[in-house]
């Protein structure tokens, strides 16, 4: 599959027009032609063996030959909530690695020491599309858009829990905590911390304090840090 093209097409049928940024792609940046086999990815875990049928103008249209549900990568269901730091660039870095490395959903989180209050959710949303399609998997994580900590954090159950902060005291490291398979929901906070109350309030929810090292990260690199330990925990 290394050879063919992906591309995002969340509405799949049996034969259509592909999506206007999707057509462009193909015919001005790859120069594809009819009759070049391409795939589709649906977002939901299915591939789609399409071949181009006819190009014109700004117009691709294909037809679906096959259709293959891809594989489960990890088992569970990951979860990581972070609060997005103030230079936009790193949060868009840590989505596009979050969805190379798998993830299956990305929370922002507002907290009380938030550095950013306001997310680009169109600009993020075709970040992890280029990155689903980069690291071929046909899912593509759901990510919330900014988010109360207390809602949030209030409204997660039946999983793993976990708070990484930088008060002392009383924390496993994520990594001898995690539970191979399960569903897990781990939260980082800005680069100032979560205060004592969310702490506080986080622990009252049911969430286990946890360290990421020795090391005083980042958010997007603690962030990172912690996603991986969990998608290596879950690795099939």
């Amino acid at each position: 599959m290394a050879e063919k093209r992906i591309f995002y097409v969340p509405d799949v049928r049996s034969e259509m027009e592909l999506p206007a940024d999707e057509a462009g792609h193909c015919i001005r940046v790859l120069r594809l032609r009819e009759g070049n086999e391409i795939i589709l990815s649906d977002g939901k875990g299915t591939f789609h063996n399409a071949v181009i049928n006819c190009i014109s103008g700004k117009k691709c249209i294909v037809s679906v030959n096959s259709s293959e549900r891809q594989t489960s990568l990890w088992r569970g269901n990951i979860t990581i909530a972070y609060a997005p730091t103030k230079m936009m660039e790193r949060n868009e870095w840590f989505v596009e690695k979050a969805v190379e490395i798998g993830v299956d959903r990305v929370v922002f989180l507002n907290t009380e020491r938030s550095e950013r209050n306001v997310i680009n959710m169109d600009r993020i949303e075709r970040i992890a599309i280029a990155a689903m399609k980069q690291s071929q998997k046909a899912y593509l994580p759901e990510i919330l858009p900014m988010t109360p900590f207390r809602h949030f954090v209030a409204s997660v159950n039946d999983c793993d829990r976990f708070i990484a902060h930088c008060e002392n005291g009383g924390k496993s490291h994520l990594a001898d905590v995690l539970t191979p398979g399960s569903d897990v929901v781990t939260l980082i906070g800005p680069e100032g911390d979560f205060s004592h109350s969310e702490v506080e309030f986080a622990l009252g929810c049911g969430f286990r304090p946890v360290s990421l090292g020795l090391s005083r990260l980042r958010t997007e690199t603690a962030a990172l840090v912690a996603l991986n330990m969990m998608n290596l925990a879950n690795r099939l």
